[in-house]
């Protein structure tokens, strides 16, 4: 069996329906009228208007071909059998079930307890479920390499988040991936850098039941149902307004990449509703314990079974569908250890694993990890083949730690800079697969973490108790917003200094959107319910003084050897680049000064072939200090960037709790 029978396919003489179930005893297709009228009117007497038995193959296909009935047709299944939750078999014919291999569905997917009726409730669950439609895909696009450069800056963006507020979208795009491709929105990602979008879940996706009694909705999509149908909230336009979208990107040298979410879906617990997968095969596609619960290394109460050959074909599927059909750089692949679980644990070599970094398809794509769940020794940081590049949570806590002002964390900064090679340095590599960052769209954004010391979810609904409680932040003496110029004044700087320490970092690098402009929460640090101002970035009141310095720091990191993958040597080591690390003073760093635990200061000095020195000063100190940088002969060092910092011929003044760059020219060249 493969995945390329599964699904609707239409011809010119009708459609071929096929869906998979090892235990199903019978399918039912439905086919429902056209959507050509009021939704809701619809909805509430939504009965099929063609109902037929499927025939089940061997290999446990149940395919049925329907003459005349082509693209645009509604369609669900129904599938009957054993009733035994406790045992993993859901089979209920009352519950409508969307196709695991939908490429489209007619709307949203809305959570009702209804859905998650026991059988013998005999509820239809037809007026209230979105329906597959059969799609005629076009011809694939014509693949080409990657644009996401390596050490290039990731910006991770939420497409109804980053476009609400946009002033120069027109108000009828905002909250699309159509929006994305807005002159507007290209002209800000070029400003600042930006080699690829990451593109937070744009699937179709399902509300946690416990929001709607509290008027909340899930604003992230990390609750997918469909792994191929992209949500129509998100695209009203499918696929093609997400390959137009991409095409406009790439032609401006954007990549995209999307962040996919395969480690459970939308089904939840054993109280949750019955959509898809668990409704034809809950055995088949969710790993259970032992004693039959359903096993929870997400946190979401179900985990999919992505040992099961059927779920890795869905899997492959899906990311080969957005590789043809959209033509997108690569993905992230959210909780990424659990494609690589199965009874026994976790295993880099795990056949889905190998089978995602060998698919022709997927050959040349980038692959992102993030590279933990809360099973079972669930942490493998630094632990994926040399395939994927990996979320580094060691370089956000430390970059953190240092700016907040622990003592003894230089040389550990230092580590992080450099890429990571206690972590990525395994088994002989020569080049980091770090993806550096200190905010995301999960915890405190990267403002927050200057001016809130505690998280504050209370508008979340579950008391505060909901979120990481170590946030590794601190408020400038005083919690939350505040009109003490001075203290405003000091979080800027910080989050200024934190900045230039991401831009400076070895390895690819990750800006959420809206960081590189101060970007608030209010201290919340799972706003992943909150699709309102607290998410949506505030365009009008956006720290301009800020993001230009965000757009300065990536002119920098283009034109310099900070840029790159591989491991910095030593002076005199036997390739580039070469990193110097001296203290304000121009003196190398001697084990000694590594170990002052009180010294807050540092000088990291690149060279490479193909690019100027470069040297970075870094003054986690709230003192000012002097540098006094020595150049070699015939050439001179320049102040490239440096809020507050100033200086010439070898002594230059930072502030304290601040960052600046030079590089190094030849001496009496004109510098634009």
């Amino acid at each position: 069996m493969t995945s390329n029978e599964l699904g609707a396919r239409p011809d010119d003489n009708g459609t071929d329906f096929a869906v998979w179930s090892g235990a199903a005893e019978r399918i039912e297709l439905c086919l429902f009228r056209p959507l050509d009228g009021d939704r809701a009117k619809i909805a509430a007497s939504d009965d099929a208007v063609h109902r037929q038995q499927m025939q089940r193959g061997d290999d446990g296909i149940f395919r049925l071909s329907v003459d005349g009935v082509g693209p645009g047709t509604r369609y669900g299944y129904r599938a009957d059998g054993r009733y035994d939750p406790k045992n993993g078999y859901w089979f209920d014919p009352s519950k409508l079930l969307v196709d695991p291999y939908a490429v489209a569905i007619d709307w949203p997917y809305r959570y009702r307890a209804t859905m998650a009726a026991p059988r013998w409730q005999r509820t239809d669950t037809a007026p209230m479920m979105p329906k597959a439609l059969v799609a005629a895909l076009p011809e694939p696009v014509r693949q080409s390499p990657p644009l996401f450069r390596p050490g290039g800056l990731i910006y991770e963006l939420n497409v109804r988040a980053f476009t609400m507020l946009h002033p120069d979208i027109p108000e009828g795009l905002r909250g699309t991936v159509a929006a994305l491709a807005h002159p507007a929105v290209i002209a800000h990602l070029k400003k600042i850098g930006v080699s690829a979008v990451e593109l937070m879940p744009l699937t179709a996706w399902i509300d946690e039941r416990h929001l709607g009694s509290l008027g909340l909705t899930n604003a992230w999509g990390y609750n997918p149902v469909t792994f191929m149908a992209l949500d129509p909230r998100l695209a009203p336009g499918g696929v093609g307004e997400l390959r137009r979208t991409v095409a406009a990107l790439r032609q401006a040298g954007i990549g995209v990449l999307l962040d996919v979410v395969f480690n459970h879906t939308g089904e939840s617990d054993i109280h949750g509703p019955t959509l898809s997968l668990r409704g034809l095969d809950a055995n088949a596609y969710y790993r259970r314990e032992a004693d039959g619960k359903l096993v929870n290394d997400t946190g979401t109460g179900n985990t999919l079974a992505c040992d099961h050959p059927r779920v890795r074909e869905l899997i492959l599927a899906s990311l080969r569908h957005f590789v043809l059909q959209a033509g997108v750089d690569g993905f992230r692949f959210d909780l990424a250890p659990v494609l690589g679980r199965d009874a026994d644990g976790f295993s880099t070599r795990a056949e889905t694993l190998r089978a995602i970094e060998t698919d022709p398809v997927l050959a040349d794509r980038i692959l992102i990890a993030e590279p933990w769940d809360i099973g079972r020794d669930g942490y493998r940081l630094g632990e994926f083949s040399g395939r994927w590049l990996e979320w580094n949570d060691r370089f956000r806590d430390d970059a953190r730690r240092f700016w907040r002002g622990d003592a003894g964390m230089t040389g550990v900064l230092a580590t992080r800079l450099a890429g990571s090679s206690d972590v990525f340095g395994r088994d002989g590599a020569t080049a980091t697969r770090s993806i550096n960052y200190i905010a995301a769209h999960d915890g405190l954004t990267l403002a927050d973490i200057a001016a809130f010391k505690h998280k504050h979810n209370q508008a979340n609904g579950e008391k505060n108790r909901d979120g990481h409680g170590e946030n590794l932040s601190w408020n400038n003496g005083v919690e939350g917003s505040t009109a003490d110029e001075k203290i405003s004044a000091a979080r800027r700087r910080d989050v200024a200094a934190m900045l230039a320490s991401l831009f400076a970092a070895r390895g690819a690098i990750m800006l959420t959107a809206g960081d590189e402009f101060g970007r608030t929460q209010g201290g919340n640090n799972n706003a992943y319910c909150q699709d309102n101002a607290v998410t949506w970035l505030d365009w009008a009141g956006r720290d301009r003084a800020l993001e230009d310095w965000t757009a300065q720091l990536a002119r920098i990191r283009a034109g310099s050897g900070l840029e790159g993958l591989e491991f910095f040597q030593p002076p005199g080591g036997a390739g580039a680049p070469v990193v110097e690390w001296l203290g304000f003073d121009w003196r190398p760093m001697t084990e000694e000064r590594w170990n002052e635990r009180a010294n807050r200061r540092l000088v990291m000095v690149v060279a490479e072939p193909a690019a100027a020195r470069i040297a970075v000063l870094i003054n986690g100190d709230r003192r000012a200090g002097v540098v006094a940088a020595e150049a070699r002969d015939g050439m001179v060092w320049r102040l490239a960037a440096g809020p507050g910092a100033s200086g010439a011929n070898g002594a230059f003044r930072l502030g304290g709790r601040s960052v600046a760059m030079l590089t190094e020219t030849p001496e009496g060249a004109q510098v634009r």
